[in-house]
């Protein structure tokens, strides 16, 4: 069989899958009007995990694994938008790795509204402007964003998922030529990312941080001898070339995302949960806390402590572990703090992302 007999089997094959995308489309369309019959809501993030799921387990190849779970989450987020587009607020402007995060867990054809503070992105969320927020939280580079947890203390919103992100910078020009180039700009964690790179191969050329690499992108679009540390995203937003690619230090750097919104999700049994705790100013405390959770068999994934706004030298305490708040084990290792703290809460119980290897 030549070439081009493989290439009408392919063609016939992809006018199948149109035509099966099109009868899924008007079934999606028909649920939309049951659902606004019975006054439900239209979007069920646990329905979509459960299909994600399923065709992954029954995927023997040689189709990818991901590729599966990349079309299907555009097949999802195109059927989903024929009931109505999910609004989805984020910690803007276009292009940045958050913006990246949302387009990952949400796919291309949700509405996203950037906005230029994570405080914001909680008001919109909050107030019902928009569905989800995503935010992040921790890189594994640079440590947590102290903002994000802050801001949990006085929301009354609820995580319902995670978002892990392999961060890649490139050093990106207009004209793409290292010789140009006499200064960079960047976000301040980036620059922090890529530091031993720029000392190495860059050292005397003069850096200048911005709010954000989607905005230093569009700064080194406007000059010449400018380059930017961003996303390959925002490279081809702007319309700028590769003048080094990974300039990361790490092979290993990640950063985390939070999914924000107002309902809980349910059980899947891979959950991960995150609270928030205060402690009694005592001999052993923080060990009286973690106790229960030893006791329980709960795997704790994640502890950090921030100042308390409200009292000198009190602090809260954020930890995130395995299991969800519904399972017997957690309720009864919550119940246990909740004795010996002086307040707690749950921030929310969702499906947990395992970190895969960058590709």
């Amino acid at each position: 069989m030549g070439i081009e007999e493989f290439r009408r089997k392919i063609d016939a094959i992809d006018s199948q899958i149109l035509e099966l995308l099109n009868r899924r489309a008007e079934i999606v369309v028909r649920v939309g009007e049951e659902k606004a019959k019975g006054n439900m809501a239209y979007h069920s993030p646990q329905r979509e995990e459960e299909i994600i799921d399923r065709l992954t387990r029954e995927n023997r190849g040689p189709f990818p694994g991901r590729g599966v779970k990349a079309v299907y989450r555009e097949i999802l987020s195109a059927c989903l938008a024929l009931e109505q587009a999910l609004k989805v607020a984020y910690l803007g402007p276009q292009a940045t790795f958050t913006h990246m995060a949302c387009m990952k867990r949400f796919g291309l054809l949700a509405e996203y509204v950037p906005l230029r503070g994570i405080g914001e992105v909680f008001n919109e969320v909050e107030k019902g402007k928009a569905d989800y927020g995503v935010v992040p939280v921790e890189n594994s580079t640079e440590g947590v964003v102290s903002h994000t947890l802050d801001l949990f203390v006085d929301s009354d919103l609820t995580i319902c998922g995670e978002v892990l992100m392999d961060v890649s910078h490139h050093l990106l020009s207009k004209g793409g030529e290292k010789g140009q180039i006499i200064k960079i700009y960047s976000h301040p964690h980036a620059i922090a990312q890529s530091r031993k790179w720029l000392e190495t191969n860059m050292p005397s050329i003069a850096l200048f941080e911005v709010a954000s690499t989607a905005a230093a992108a569009e700064l080194a679009s406007q000059d010449e001898t400018a380059a930017a540390i961003a996303s390959e995203l925002a490279g081809r937003l702007y319309d700028l070339k590769v003048v080094a690619a990974r300039i990361e230090d790490s092979p290993y750097n990640f950063t985390r995302f939070l999914v924000i919104g107002q309902q809980p999700c349910p059980a899947t049994g891979q959950d991960k949960t995150s609270i928030l705790f205060t402690i009694r100013d005592r001999v052993a405390a923080l060990y009286r806390m973690l106790e229960p959770f030893a006791q329980n068999q709960i795997n704790l994934t994640k502890i950090e402590s921030r100042p308390s706004r409200y009292r000198v030298w009190e602090y809260i305490f954020y930890v995130d572990f395995e299991g969800h708040a519904e399972d017997a084990l957690v309720q009864a290792a919550l119940e246990r703090l909740r004795e010996e703290c002086l307040f707690l809460k749950v921030l929310g119980s969702y499906p947990k992302e395992p970190l895969r290897a960058k590709s």
